[in-house]
């Protein structure tokens, strides 16, 4: 497991064969926690991460439901869907498919996407541990441990930023 810091959080990673098991603690309370990762997207999100890129992406979100899509706006509206929530649990959990390939096109099939799982545990007054396990890796394909390896990487830095963004977000519950 490696641990290093990111501001005020830790983040801890623990890779299995299909699996990626992240860990952080935020000053926050679940709650808190919970609103941040799941309505502030646009504030923490990578935008080199989309399909937009930066200079066009207008939107990201997720829809507060079970069955409701995680998305981006780009360019004149144009919308692109890359997972479904299975799971919407405030505040304590959220699982969502991964629906972008290795090779960053759209998965339609849920069935070949990897999926992600975020909970959100109490630590203490004002602390949160948010947990996220992105599993499921081998219905990639051919490519699953190439991609797994490169989010590793890249869920180290979408954590990072969301947790400076849950300091800047007190008000957000």
């Amino acid at each position: 497991m490696g641990q290093e810091t990111a501001g005020p959080a830790t983040i801890q990673q623990d890779s299995e064969r299909f699996s990626l098991r992240s860990s952080l603690l935020v000053p926050a309370s679940t709650a808190q926690a919970f609103a941040v990762f799941t309505g502030a997207l646009t504030d923490w999100w990578v935008t080199e991460y989309t399909w937009s890129g930066p200079a066009h992406l207008a939107e990201l979100g997720i829809e507060p439901r079970a069955g409701g899509m995680l998305y981006e706006v780009g360019p004149y509206g144009f919308r692109n869907d890359w997972g479904r929530v299975l799971t919407w649990d405030p505040p304590r959990r959220l699982v969502f498919t991964w629906q972008i390939g290795a090779d960053r096109v759209p998965v339609p099939d849920p069935a070949q996407a990897s999926e992600v799982e975020v909970l959100f545990h109490p630590e203490g007054p004002g602390q949160t541990r948010v947990e996220v396990v992105h599993r499921h890796f081998d219905r990639h394909g051919d490519a699953a441990e190439g991609y797994r390896q490169a989010l590793t990487a890249g869920w180290h830095e979408l954590l990072s930023r969301y947790a400076a963004s849950v300091g800047r977000h007190a008000d957000i519950s």
